[in-house]
């Protein structure tokens, strides 16, 4: 799993110290297996981990690792390294960008597959992109579209035959997409 350091240990126990009794961290990964993750460590108050999370005990703190962050966290690594200006954490998770999707894995994460791994690559050619903002009702993906894409005048064109077409086609999950781009910004639109 993670591997966090003695000079981190330590560092984020005064950190800790300075928080709240029973405040812990908490480890994850945001958009996990994208270009755009980010390892990310936070706070983790009594009660605001979650219920998959799993906790270890470090020397003085409990660190909490989301459960759905864990493939992603593999041989990641938290070091601290003291210099002029006080010190720097540093988290180093090779695996964090790397796709790791099977049917099993999360809507969210499969949605995001498609989307990073398959749609946006062809959208980068007009400078566009696509996103995913959520998953409502537990089926429909509301997305959002970027550069070239937002305000373009063929996005429909777009949504329904690349963007839509491709995820209700590799998942079987979903039974709507939603777009929720303001299309009236067109200053950098492809077409207009």
């Amino acid at each position: 799993m993670v591997e966090i350091s003695e000079a981190a240990q330590a560092y984020l126990q005064e950190l800790l110290s300075k928080q709240e009794d029973g405040c812990g961290i908490r480890i994850f990964v945001a958009q996990p297996g994208t270009p755009n993750a980010e390892t990310c460590i936070a706070y983790c108050r009594p009660g605001e981990q979650q219920d998959e999370d799993r906790p270890v005990e470090y020397n003085g703190f409990t660190a909490w690792y989301e459960a759905r962050s864990e493939p992603y966290l593999l041989d990641a690594v938290v070091d601290f390294q003291e210099d002029r200006m006080g010190g720097q954490l540093t988290i180093k998770a090779p695996n964090a960008r790397v796709p790791s999707v099977d049917e099993n894995s999360p809507l969210e994460d499969r949605i995001n597959y498609v989307l990073y791994n398959e749609i946006n690559p062809g959208l980068a050619a007009h400078g566009g992109q696509v996103s995913l903002v959520e998953i409502v009702d537990e089926t429909a993906a509301v997305l959002q579209f970027g550069g070239g894409c937002q305000g373009c005048a063929a996005v429909d064109i777009t949504l329904k035959q690349s963007v839509e077409a491709s995820l209700l086609a590799q998942v079987p999950e979903l039974t709507e997409i939603r777009d929720v781009t303001d299309h009236t910004v067109t200053e950098n639109a492809y077409y207009r």
